[in-house]
């Protein structure tokens, strides 16, 4: 590695075309100013000299990839594509044609699927290339990201995890080996990797991006989409997603309303010193830009949080049903998850009228706020090690204590969105939570591209930094 921290010369990496957002390679190469093939290539050459490090990757699609980058080249309609080009990843529990896809787990059914999921095809018929399908804990249930004989590692620091279940499509994010990669959230698996790797990420509303992931759906909790460096890249992947025409997010157009919440949902458990810090950092742009902030705590109640709880209980009974996997291959932490998962179906807890409830009293609760602020994370990401090898109690009380702030968002079905808001004293990315009511997306991303704008960050973590300047080949 060289001294700026870069991957060097040496690397054959090009740093004219690594690192450059989606948006940016997009517009090259619908110009003609870069091909696809090269593009790729460029990313696949940089997969390889990286995610030994990271664990990103279950597959790496290099032959496929290339052939399909091709595709894009000699496409007629090669100048209309809004993602022209850019290397994509997807995570490992939906459906890419010509690839198995096992949630996460060894015991899935090794067979390949015969077409792409929905959001997929989308992504694919905007000009996307899928280099890679990436990592996922088992079932997609956790955390953190790890499995036998693999731990996905944070790359701003690879003693972290890149945390879950997205925790390999942020990794590859945050190494450059892409720009852009898919990710799906039912708990926060989305917004917590994002927080932990120091991205932007959008959690959309229910209904609003194809859902059916994986194999089941977490009751209505779990939805699709991105993980990136920029808001414009992850507004961008989400209209494609959406079926929606991209635009690019510039102002939020008027001064908003906007509420500040620390308490955590989880009693006796809060956010530390630097977390609390960064919504402060947040909450001082929010004034200065002439937006109004109010200290208000929304009404999460134990009802609530036991509504999310039983649906991820049941999502792993659900998941291994659907993939017919034999509850004894699983991981004992998952086979305890299933367990208490079919007894929470029998005794039907999952009951849809608990998450309507939660959804009215939270519309009503935004009634005279436009958007939620609050912490993520209570403080750094877990270690990265084999949690797979820890027992079931272990596991969702790590979850629990450092993740309070997500789930309730994924019961009420409202958009959230999380983005970088600094870095920890150790430094590690800090990240903060925006939350709005249905139909919210758009605002949530334009307000997100405002204090991108006020405060821009780092796009990358440090050691894995595709745009530092070359120095010396790595020794």
């Amino acid at each position: 590695m060289d001294a700026s921290g870069g991957l060097g010369a040496g690397s054959g990496v090009s740093t004219s075309v690594v690192g450059l957002p989606a948006t940016e390679i997009a517009a090259r190469v619908r110009a003609g100013e870069l091909s696809a093939v090269d593009v790729v290539r460029a990313h696949l050459e940089h997969i390889a000299a990286v995610d030994a490090r990271v664990g990103a990757f279950r597959v790496v699609r290099r032959a496929a990839a290339l052939i399909e980058a091709a595709a894009v080249d000699a496409a007629p309609d090669r100048g209309s594509l809004p993602l022209a080009g850019v290397p994509i990843a997807i995570k490992d529990n939906v459906a890419v044609a010509g690839e198995i896809c096992t949630d996460g787990s060894p015991a899935a059914p090794q067979e390949p699927r015969t077409a792409d999921h929905p959001v997929v095809a989308r992504l694919r018929a905007a000009g996307a290339v899928v280099v890679g399908i990436t990592r996922a804990p088992e079932l997609c249930l956790y955390a953190a990201t790890d499995g036998p004989g693999t731990v996905t590692r944070n790359p701003w620091d690879t003693a972290r995890s890149s945390a879950g279940s997205s925790g390999g499509s942020a990794a590859a994010v945050a190494s450059g080996s892409v720009p852009l990669a898919h990710g799906n959230d039912g708990l926060g698996s989305l917004r917590l990797p994002a927080a932990a790797c120091g991205l932007v990420t959008l959690k959309p509303g229910r209904g609003v991006v194809p859902a059916d992931i994986g194999f089941d759906d977490w009751s209505g909790m779990a939805v699709n989409g991105a993980l990136a460096t920029t808001v414009a890249d992850v507004a961008l992947a989400h209209a494609v997603m959406a079926g929606e025409e991209p635009s690019s997010p510039e102002a939020s157009g008027r001064p908003l309303r906007i509420a500040v919440s620390t308490r955590s949902p989880v009693p006796g458990v809060r956010a530390d010193g630097p977390s609390l810090a960064a919504v402060d950092a947040v909450v001082a742009l929010l004034t200065a830009a002439g937006h109004t902030v109010v200290r208000r705590d929304p009404p999460i109640t134990m009802g609530a949080a036991a509504g999310a709880l039983a649906r991820w209980m049941a999502g792993a009974e659900d998941d291994a049903q659907h993939l017919g996997i034999d509850r004894t291959a699983l991981q004992p932490r998952s086979r305890a998850h299933a367990r208490v998962g079919r007894l929470v179906r029998r005794a039907g807890l999952v009951r849809p009228r608990t998450a309507e409830r939660f959804r009215e009293r939270m519309v009503a609760w935004f009634g005279d706020v436009d958007l939620l602020l609050s912490p993520v994370t209570t403080g750094p990401p877990l270690p990265a090690r084999p949690w797979h090898e820890r027992s079931f109690l272990a596991n969702i009380t790590a979850n629990a204590r450092w993740a309070p702030w997500t789930a309730a968002w994924n019961l009420a079905g409202l958009p959230a969105l999380v983005l970088p808001a600094g870095i920890r004293p150790e430094g590690l990315p800090l990240a903060v939570q925006f939350v709005g009511p249905p139909g919210a997306e758009g605002r949530l991303l334009l307000l997100a591209g405002e204090l991108e704008r006020q405060q821009p960050w780092r796009r990358y973590a440090p050691v894995f930094d595709p745009t530092a300047t070359p120095a010396a080949a790595p020794v």
